[in-house]
């Protein structure tokens, strides 16, 4: 098999086109994200999940997709249920600590029942970012809470869920996305607070979780680590937090290099990805323009990196022996009275 270059790609429609076949096979990516704009009715998904497989020539290529529930969840009714955000899931938690976490456990082994019908393997998912008062809501009620131990307690039910599915989970947003006040789709966010206060909160799920194959970065600046560079782009943050202070010595992906928190054109920042440490960049848009600039300055996978790879691809299990009637039944009836 021929060696992945170290990026994840999406693509525009419900079919791969020739050109974005032809894409796929020269350049090889490591592994691709699904988008809502790629979901149209169950026979498509598994067909597109397939064709995305042969055009890289590898069967098990890594099939990524954000289904967190509520509103980042892209697969959805009539396909699958409307599942709920993780503010709910932390609510049934602050009720009764047992019942939040098996809840947690079970929404995520639910999600991989409905997702490895269609072959895809890697849900990103904890969300592990602990926001504070008056943050943007484009983490919100997609946390589950704002005690980082309540955080981690929860996240880690949720990881083991999927994995219990043979699924793997990829944690986010590493080092905290919760103090930003804009959103990293559009802008920039700055926090501007002591690395004591941030190793008190926000850091914390993720040293809980140090252990876990995969993570994403937060497009954010800690000024306290580096003025100059989002978490993204820093090798200050990457060594210096990541892997130092966090301990994560996983397979450190970009969230996605369209995003405006980055400055630069693609390529720029693609550059900058790679330059920081992380190990994969990750294009999510299908635009092939954007796409063609990432593949020109990722390298192919190796070094730490493979070693990396490896041990996620080698992190793939047997999905348990799970009856999902009933734990769909378990599940609502937590819902029920929350």
């Amino acid at each position: 098999m021929t060696e992945s270059k170290a990026f994840i790609s999406g693509c525009k429609g419900l079919t791969i086109t020739p050109e974005e076949k032809a894409f796929f096979a020269g350049e090889r990516p490591w592994g691709f994200i699904l988008f809502g704009r790629n979901i149209g009715e169950p026979e498509q998904i598994s067909d597109l999940v397939a064709s995305l497989r042969d055009s890289v020539g590898n069967p098990d290529a890594p099939v990524l997709i954000d289904q967190e529930g509520g509103r980042v969840q892209r697969i959805r009714p009539p396909i699958v249920p409307q599942y709920p955000n993780g503010a709910a899931i932390g609510e049934i938690y602050r009720r009764d600590r047992e019942q939040g976490l098996r809840a947690a456990w079970l929404m995520s082994r639910l999600h991989a029942f409905d997702l490895m019908r269609f072959g895809i393997t890697v849900d990103c998912l904890p969300v592990l970012d602990v926001p504070i008062e008056g943050s943007s809501d484009v983490i919100g009620n997609r946390a589950y809470g704002h005690d980082p131990q309540a955080v981690a307690a929860i996240g880690a039910a949720a990881a083991a869920g999927l994995k219990a599915g043979g699924m793997l989970p990829v944690m986010k947003h590493m080092p905290g996305h919760g103090r930003a006040f804009v959103d990293s789709h559009h802008k920039l966010p700055v926090v501007d607070v002591p690395f004591d206060e941030l190793a008190k909160s926000d850091f914390v799920p993720f040293v809980a979780m140090k252990n876990e194959l995969m993570a994403m970065s937060a497009h954010i600046v800690f000024t306290a680590i580096d003025p100059e560079n989002p978490a993204t782009t820093s090798p200050k943050v990457v060594e210096g937090v990541i892997r130092g202070h966090i301990g994560f010595d996983g397979l450190l992906m970009s969230d996605d290099v369209s995003m405006n928190a980055l400055a630069g054109n693609i390529e720029e920042r693609a550059r900058g990805i790679v330059a920081a440490g992380l190990d994969l960049v990750l294009h999510c848009h299908g635009i092939m323009d954007e796409m063609l600039q990432v593949a020109r300055v990722v390298p192919v996978i190796s070094g730490a990196t493979l070693r990396r790879v490896k041990a996620v691809e080698a992190g793939f299990a047997k999905p348990d022996s799970s009856d999902e009637a009933a734990l769909r039944d378990e599940f609502n009836g937590m819902l029920a009275i929350v």
